[in-house]
């Protein structure tokens, strides 16, 4: 049985480990936001991206766009997951949606797959899934930048050397604030559906600017800045879960804790509350053996 001296150990542990899960959660949410932010502010650069898009395709046909798909497809997919644990099953989800999506394409068996976060890997090498290559997650939003632009220049490589004729990102899409979803978005080949909504959108000014240079040029320069587009919101959304991830299960964990303290506390004062009677029950015992032994 517990001593009292016990249990007030433990109800300190409790709280202590209480304060550092609400601290924990306050700054998942902080991280939300600003992630969500980051998110918001790709905004604009994809807007202008398109619109060189529409320049470039306006009334032409590109020798880039005539790329057939083949049935067995060199395949690149890049995997976005976390480095750090106390997410729940973030990891475990992605990963069962990698490796159900990769073999719904039927992609060739040495298909290069680059995974981002050492937690994922290991998810990813429990299903029996080879990766080619791994990158640690970015602390903030600062490392990015240089993560994506070495991972473009792989593709680029490999795209050139007739490698890979499709690249895929693998993360997990936010649905609102504290919800999300896995989700994936093809770079790779071109959607054909995507170019042909690009040529029809409205031009905000009254006519299309003129394109003198070379437009297969100016496409593949577009398309790069799409691809690093891309991947910079994907990173940034992936982020943006895996502390939407943390926050729920740090709110779960923080109402388990309390509950904890509820029990812990009960236990306390009916274990102080006995003391105390049997405190007192030893003093008028002890009372009533000095008054017999006087009479």
């Amino acid at each position: 049985m517990q001593t009292i001296e016990t249990i007030r150990r433990n109800i300190t542990s409790a709280e202590d480990l209480r304060d550092i899960v609400k601290t924990m959660r306050t700054l998942s949410a902080v991280n939300i936001h600003h992630f969500e932010k980051a998110v918001e502010s790709t905004g604009d650069y994809y807007r202008s991206v398109e619109m060189g898009f529409q320049v470039v395709l306006s009334g032409v046909t590109l020798e880039a766009l005539e790329q057939k798909e083949e049935r067995k497809c060199g395949l690149y997919s890049v995997v976005f997951g976390s480095d750090q644990g106390l997410c729940g099953g973030f990891n475990e989800q992605i990963s069962d949606y990698a490796v159900t999506l990769i073999k719904s394409l039927n992609a060739e068996v040495d298909s290069p797959m680059v995974c981002i976060g050492t937690r994922t890997l290991a998810s990813l090498e429990e299903r029996k899934q080879k990766v080619s290559d791994l990158f640690t997650l970015p602390g903030s939003l600062a490392g990015v930048t240089p993560m994506v632009q070495q991972i473009v220049m792989a593709i680029t490589d490999l795209q050139a050397s007739g490698k890979i004729n499709r690249v895929i990102l693998i993360h997990h899409k936010l649905l609102s604030q504290f919800s999300y979803r896995p989700h994936y978005v093809t770079l790779l080949p071109i959607d054909r559906t995507w170019i042909e909504s690009t040529r029809k959108k409205k031009w905000p000014g009254r006519s299309l600017p003129s394109c003198t240079m070379d437009r297969d040029t100016l496409f593949s320069s577009l398309f790069r800045q799409y691809v690093f587009i891309s991947m910079y919101r994907a990173f940034a959304e992936s982020m943006a879960c895996e502390n939407a991830a943390r926050f729920l299960s740090m709110q779960s964990a923080e109402k388990n804790i309390e509950e904890r303290l509820e029990q812990l506390n009960a236990i306390y004062r009916s274990e102080r509350q006995s003391s105390i009677t049997s405190e007192l029950l030893d003093i008028v015992s002890g009372f009533e053996a000095l008054r017999t032994k006087e009479e």
